[in-house]
């Protein structure tokens, strides 16, 4: 497919421990001698048994040789790339891992980063700290330091306007900001009518009062509310 995305093959000279999921195993069977993708038949999609074939893999390091995963590709790996062995295997998928450990590269065709895949995370430590050899000196206070650090260069002396719908997302968001460029931030949050109980009070009250956020709340709720008025087919 002319318009398959790709990665710059100099990447596997480099030297470094390399993980492909899914479609990143199939990049590395296209890029690697010796190795073959096709097209299946049908694209699968759920949950499957694998069977683990090498029982020294670093990767599956200590787990049951029946493994649940969640498979969801169109395309599948035939021929494993030259030095690479089958380290997994399934009825649908034959080759649903494989791995070079000489050069540090694994892959797997389903997905170990969802829950689906029921030891996925046990899968992504080892290969982390196992094989990566990486250590475990990040921190969500890391984390706020390098955001702080980004938003304020980002932003310099300019002010942002920030819709604040009060979830997760907008909130984390609008606390970041604020601790970045204080009173740079403008806040708007708007109560259309369709909110829980008490929901925009306890906003206010969350970011506002608790976070010192300055807010504009804009109560909106006739206006939509009558907008909305005799509407009974959502997608009106």
């Amino acid at each position: 497919d002319s318009f398959a995305l790709a990665v710059d093959p100099e990447i596997f000279n480099l030297g470094l421990p390399i993980l492909g999921i899914c479609y990143g195993m199939q990049l590395m069977a296209k890029d690697l001698k010796g190795g073959e993708i096709v097209t299946a038949d049908n694209s699968e999609y759920g949950q499957a048994q694998i069977e683990v074939t090498d029982k020294d893999s670093k990767f599956f390091k200590g787990m049951n040789d029946k493994q649940t995963v969640l498979m969801s590709h169109g395309d599948f790996v035939t021929k494993v790339p030259d030095g690479f062995e089958i380290t997994a295997t399934s009825g649908s998928c034959p080759i649903s891992a494989m791995a070079d450990p000489k050069r540090g590269f694994y892959a797997v065709q389903f997905h170990p980063e969802v829950n689906l895949t029921e030891e996925g995370r046990e899968m992504l430590h080892h290969f982390v700290f196992d094989i990566a050899g990486a250590e475990a000196n990040w921190s969500m206070d890391d984390f706020i330091e390098d955001a702080i650090a980004n938003i304020k260069e980002t932003v310099g002396d300019k002010k942002v306007l920030l819709g604040l719908s009060g979830g997760v997302d907008s909130s984390v968001v609008a606390v970041l900001l604020h601790r970045a460029i204080g009173d740079q931030l403008i806040s708007v949050f708007v109560d259309h009518g369709l909110l829980r109980k008490n929901e925009a009070q306890q906003v206010l009250k969350a970011l506002g009062d608790d976070f010192g956020l300055n807010i504009d709340f804009v109560d909106a709720s006739e206006l939509f509310l009558g907008k909305l008025k005799g509407v009974t087919d959502p997608e009106t």
